[in-house]
């Protein structure tokens, strides 16, 4: 039930941003009565949060599975898998930033978006063999993700360009 709810509440916040849904809306897009909703995610709160814990696990699965084993054609396939997410289910941006943007002072959502972000860049350096250098790679992979909405498929081409570059460096 739990994932019903959550995949509901995502679809909401992602569409209608963290503002704009009414908790009857949050109920309609989650398919469950109002009080199961509340059994679950007792407060919008926790409705944001559970959103964001379930795109997580979508947006971990969707880039790191099944990777290629040498390190440029993994780097090269999760740049292209970031711009796809981009492209297909975050054209305005990261959701997560967007949360802590509407909430600047919930210090829940600033570590959850903190997790969020080092759990993605650490296999990410795992994923290429680069742990030393996973801020380095986080910061292209960040600059696709914010640039993506402007530029497209050139923010994937420099995305590579610099990531490449960094992994030959090594």
């Amino acid at each position: 039930m739990m994932i019903k709810i959550s995949a509901g509440l995502e679809r909401a916040f992602a569409t209608g941003g963290f503002h704009e849904p009414s908790v009857e809306d949050l109920r309609d897009a989650a398919g469950v009565s109002l009080r199961t909703l509340y059994k679950y995610v007792p407060s919008r709160d926790d409705m944001v949060h559970a959103a964001l814990e379930y795109r997580n696990g979508r947006y971990l699965e969707h880039v790191f599975q099944d990777l290629p084993k040498a390190p440029e054609e993994a780097l090269e396939t999760i740049l292209e898998r970031v711009a796809k997410w981009m492209e297909t289910e975050a054209s305005h941006g990261c959701l997560f930033h967007e949360a802590v943007a509407a909430s600047p002072k919930d210090v829940r959502l600033r570590e959850l978006l903190m997790r969020h972000k080092s759990e993605f860049a650490c296999k990410a350096a795992k994923a290429v063999g680069m742990r030393h250098a996973q801020l380095e790679l986080m910061l292209i992979l960040e600059g696709l993700m914010q640039n993506w909405p402007l530029f497209h498929e050139a923010a994937l081409e420099a995305s590579k360009r610099l990531g490449l570059a960094l992994l030959r460096a090594d």
